[in-house]
């Protein structure tokens, strides 16, 4: 029988296609993201898409902008980087602030305030400043201005030579303007010539098959700083008591480290969420073959709901701490669970910077850019949705997704029971237990 290049009949069904996608080993699909240029060409057929054989990181090296980059490092004495955005994005500008210590580099960070935790205890970072989002409403008019210039006056003091922007958020461009150092540098994202003019150096991002990750470090390779592979890995620091405390809360349910799966089924974005029927089956199906499962999310209304949902279909108990846990608790459950199931979102960034092993789902956003990085992984996406990655909150903006809606179930319990193997913690699914599991009142 004729077979495509995945090794499936032709015209095999798309939920066959889809269970076989999320087998792919990931260093086969870093290389698809590398060769598939999604916004130049038309992808091509499921039926014919390659996904096998080559290197597991995009290649390195500078991307210029309209500028001539500095063929050798400058001895930067002192750096500013700044991202201000979300909790996942700040994590993963710590390779960034990694890079530029390895290069002899003292680096500070400015983030908002409630992502600090991200990169707090960093081994290369020597401060840490924040802003609060929205101060004018926090604190008032006059309270907000009177924070504002507490922190430039704090920023000015370290007398900065470089600033490393990497947003096109302009309050990072008055930063520089107020602050003044030698070397700026920026995303050429902004047409204006207010933006244009506010940084010596502007950098390309280059977008599409790119990580997050690269695109962050072109900043700094575009002023002839490189990245080291070292350098390029997650860093997210967990204390020793946040450690022992999420431990001792796992030893009150009777579980070791090492012994659970980790499910944490939101997202701040929840058009990015899998429905609570097919999570709630992933999981009946784990604890029907003995594995323990813990779930968490944030205390936030909608991914609490969800919760909620997915737990009214459970058939049995799992140790539930959603909205219970710090961000570094979360991080220490994370750390210490035999593998992590979830969304692409901040926690699912925190199991790659933790080195424990991923299986993500994807929707409307692209593994190519966001995908787990330097960590066994397996993505969960559809192979049949050639409109993805779309970036749009469902489709037609509607907050529902038919590329995650198609998603089968056999595809996510296939990927989770493949990469246990893979990483020596084996997960007892046989493969006649990966099909959809009749609900128990049917």
């Amino acid at each position: 029988m004729f077979q495509n290049q995945l090794g499936l009949p032709f015209g095999h069904s798309t939920k066959a296609l889809a269970t076989k996608l999320a087998a792919t080993r990931f260093s086969d699909l870093d290389q698809f993201c590398q060769n598939a240029h999604r916004r130049h060409v038309v992808a091509p057929p499921t039926a014919n898409l390659k996904l096998s054989g080559l290197a597991i990181h995009p290649p390195p090296g500078p991307v210029l902008s309209s500028e001539t980059s500095l063929l050798t490092a400058p001895p930067y004495r002192r750096a500013l980087v700044i991202k201000l955005q979300h909790h996942g994005d700040v994590l993963l500008t710590s390779p960034v602030i990694s890079t530029l210590a390895a290069a002899g580099v003292e680096v500070d960070a400015l983030v908002f305030e409630e992502t600090k935790p991200m990169l707090a205890g960093h081994p290369a970072l020597s401060q840490l400043f924040g802003i609060t989002r929205n101060g004018h409403k926090a604190y008032g008019l006059w309270g907000w201005l009177r924070a504002e210039w507490q922190l430039l006056r704090a920023l000015r003091a370290r007398e900065y030579d470089l600033v490393v922007h990497l947003t096109k958020r302009r309050r990072g461009a008055w930063l520089v303007r107020l602050l003044r150092p030698r070397v700026s540098v920026a995303p050429d994202a902004l047409p204006d010539r207010f933006w244009r003019k506010s940084f010596t150096h502007r950098y390309f991002e280059l977008q599409g098959e790119r990580h997050m990750i690269e695109v962050h470090l072109d900043a700094v390779r575009h002023i002839g700083v490189q990245p080291t592979t070292a350098s390029r890995r997650l860093t997210l620091t967990l204390e020793p008591e946040t450690v022992a405390s999420v431990r001792a809360i796992l030893a009150e349910a009777n579980m070791a480290p090492g012994a659970y799966i980790h499910v944490h089924p939101t997202s701040r974005w929840m058009f990015k969420a899998w429905s609570a029927e097919k999570m709630a089956t992933v999981i009946d199906t784990l604890t029907a073959a003995g594995e323990q499962v813990v779930l968490s999310a944030s205390p936030s209304a909608d991914e609490m709901a969800m919760i909620h949902a997915i737990k009214a279909r459970l058939q049995r108990p799992v140790l539930d701490l959603s909205g219970k846990l710090t961000l570094k608790q979360l991080g220490a459950l994370i750390a210490d669970a035999k593998l992590w199931f979830g969304l692409d979102s901040a926690p699912m960034h925190m199991a790659a910077a933790l080195g424990t092993p991923t299986v993500a789902i994807f929707g409307p956003t692209g593994e190519c850019k966001w995908r787990p990085w330097y960590v066994p992984h397996r993505i969960v996406a559809s192979p049949e949705h050639l409109c993805r990655p779309c970036f749009r909150a469902g489709c037609g903006d509607g907050l529902v997704s038919d590329c995650l809606e198609s998603l089968p179930v056999e595809a996510a319990l296939r990927a989770i029971r493949e990469l246990s193997e893979e990483v020596g913690r084996p997960i007892a699914l046989a493969p006649a237990v990966i099909r959809l599991m009749p609900r128990s009142d049917q």
